[in-house]
C-alpha cells in the first residue's frame, strides 16, 4: 500500500502553510485545467523555496482530500541534461500520485498535457523504512511549462517538478541494484532514433545518493514514507518534447524496457 504521512513540522513551516491554501487551490485548478502555474506569469509574483514546498505540499493535501493517493516522490533537476536545459541545479522534490501511473505500452492523450515532454530515468522502490526493494527503468511524463520571465527552482517546486505521471516498465525489470551492471547505459528513443543516452543515475553514488537527499528533504518538511513508495531517482539524460503520433522507447544496454506512444489528435 502506498501512502503519505505528515510528521511534526517546525513552526516556520506551519506559518507559511497557513498562508498558501488559496494559492494551492489555484494551482490545483490550473493543473486540472491543463494550464499549470498561471500565477507565475503575473508581474512581480515570486515564491521562496520554503513557500514553494508549502504550496506543493498543500496541493498534495487537497489531492488526497479528493481521493488520490501518494505513491512516491521524484528527485529532479540533478543531471547534466536538465540542469543545462533549465539553467539551474537542484535537487528538488516532487510528489507522485496513483492516478498518474501507467503501464508500459500505454497510449498518451496529448490533450491531457500542457507541452508534453518525457525523460528516461531509473526508479527505486523503497519500503516503509526506506530500504531499497528494487530499481527499474521508467518514462517520466511532464507538463513542460515555465511561465516566469526567468526559470527558478521555486517555480519548478511549486509546479511539482513539472511531473504529470510516469510509465512503468514490466515487473521483469524490477531488480536489486547489483543486478544491473555498473556501466549500464540508459537510452531514450523517439520514433526509433536514439535522442539521448548516458549513465543510469545522475549523481555519484547511484540510488543511495538520490535517496539520501530525498530522506533529508522529507524530514525537513515533515514527511515520511508510509508503506512502499516509488522514487524517481533523477536522470543524467535530458527532457524531450514529444508530439502526436510519436513512439517513446527507453532501453537499458540496448534492450527495450518501457514504451509509450502519443495518440493522434482527433480531426
Amino acid at each position: 500500500m502506498f501512502a503519505v504521512c505528515f510528521i511534526g513540522r517546525d513552526k516556520r513551516y506551519f506559518i507559511v502553510a497557513n498562508q498558501v491554501n488559496e494559492l494551492a487551490q489555484r494551482q490545483l485548478k490550473d493543473y486540472r485545467s491543463i494550464n499549470p502555474g498561471t500565477c507565475f506569469s503575473e508581474q512581480g509574483f515570486s515564491l521562496d523555496i520554503i513557500k514553494a514546498y508549502a504550496v506543493q505540499d498543500e496541493v498534495v493535501r487537497l489531492r488526497i482530500q479528493e481521493g488520490e493517493r501518494v505513491v512516491g516522490y521524484k528527485v529532479g533537476c540533478t543531471g547534466a541534461g536538465t540542469t543545462k536545459l533549465f539553467g539551474m541545479k537542484g535537487p528538488i522534490r516532487g510528489t507522485l500520485f496513483d492516478t498518474e501511473v501507467l503501464k508500459s505500452g500505454s497510449e498518451l492523450d496529448p490533450s491531457s498535457f500542457c507541452n508534453l515532454a518525457v525523460e528516461a530515468e531509473m526508479a527505486i522502490k523503497v519500503g516503509e523504512k526506506g530500504q531499497i526493494l528494487s530499481i527499474f527503468p521508467v518514462i517520466e511524463l511532464h507538463n513542460f511549462v515555465f511561465r516566469a520571465p526567468k526559470k527558478s527552482l521555486s517555480e519548478l517546486i511549486a509546479n511539482n517538478g513539472l511531473n504529470k505521471g510516469m510509465v512503468l516498465s514490466k515487473k521483469s525489470w524490477e531488480k536489486m541494484p547489483e543486478m544491473y551492471k555498473e556501466n549500464s547505459v540508459l537510452s531514450l528513443e523517439i520514433n526509433g532514433s536514439v535522442v539521448d543516452s548516458g549513465n543510469l543515475w545522475p549523481m555519484d553514488g547511484g540510488p543511495l545518493s538520490s535517496l539520501s537527499w530525498l530522506n533529508a528533504n522529507l524530514a525537513k518538511y515533515g514527511l515520511k514514507y508510509c508503506g512502499e513508495n516509488i522514487i524517481l531517482g533523477g536522470t543524467a539524460l535530458g527532457l524531450y518534447h514529444i508530439k502526436p503520433g510519436d513512439t517513446v522507447n527507453v532501453k537499458v544496454d540496448g534492450q527495450s524496457a518501457v514504451k509509450c506512444f502519443v495518440s493522434l489528435l482527433a480531426a
